[in-house]
């Protein structure tokens, strides 16, 4: 018989369990299928949202470094309207909501900004300098904006890191450990099986020579008492057979 080994399952070896493992080892592959078509889905979707967060970094510098300089320029014409901006304003106008994107069956959070109500400083600076007040105030809700987005797309790019990783770690488990310990189980059943088949023709050959052995010791026999197959009778002959009288 052969020999297990930690790389197989251990199972008794029969035809049911050959047609098991053969249904598991197909279901592994295609189960292995779908989660390398799920990693490729999610990689390139990966790759999309890195080079979306490049490029918003560099254009939140482009924003930051012109709002900065718009701040500079309304304060030098309106003077310090800080103040002003903090007594009018009670709530926030731009507000932030939450959906989700499904990617393969992963959920990303995207955040989207949204304006809620009137602009409560709309008159800040209105009698000097209110188009550098309101160009600051443009800039800035721009970059408002832009952090929402790049926030959205780091948080995305974090969510789908994790669950590439766990998806390849289990796509690596079962195309280098679950199919080839299947198979594995396979190769020993039908090594099981066809050694059960040669021993099983053994003995039944083996049975077959003591038969005929047995055959030839009876003939011999026979031929030592003087008995021939002639001789032998037949009941199947339709030889006459000789009266019987009763008395």
């Amino acid at each position: 018989m052969s020999g297990g080994g930690k790389d197989r399952l251990n199972i008794f070896p029969s035809r049911m369990a050959l047609t098991l493992m053969k249904a598991r080892l197909k279901g592994a592959q295609k189960g292995h299928s779908l989660l390398k078509k799920k990693s490729d889905a999610l990689t390139m979707r990966f790759r999309k949202i890195l080079k979306m967060i490049i490029e918003t970094k560099t254009l939140m510098g482009d924003v930051m470094r012109e709002a900065t300089f718009s701040l500079a320029e309304a304060n030098f014409a309106a003077g310090d309207f800080s103040y002003v901006v903090l007594e009018n304003v009670d709530k926030a106008q731009t507000k932030i909501r939450l959906r989700k994107d499904n990617v393969a069956g992963v959920q990303l959070p995207i955040f989207e900004t949204y304006a809620d109500g009137a602009n409560s400083y709309e008159l800040t600076g209105l009698s000097r300098g209110g188009q550098q007040v309101s160009k600051c105030q443009e800039v800035y809700a721009k970059a408002v904006k832009l952090l929402v987005e790049l926030a959205s797309l780091q948080t995305a790019f974090i969510t789908l890191d994790e669950a590439i990783k766990i998806t390849n770690r289990r796509v690596n488990a079962i195309e280098y450990v679950i199919i080839p310990k299947i198979e594995a189980t396979i190769t020993y059943i039908i090594g099981e099986l066809d050694e059960r088949e040669r021993e099983e023709f053994y003995r039944l050959k083996k049975i077959q020579e003591k038969k005929k052995i047995n055959k030839q010791k009876a003939e011999a026999l026979k031929k030592a008492k003087g008995i021939t197959n002639d001789q032998t009778a037949n009941l199947l002959d339709d030889a006459e057979d000789e009266d019987l009288l009763f008395k």
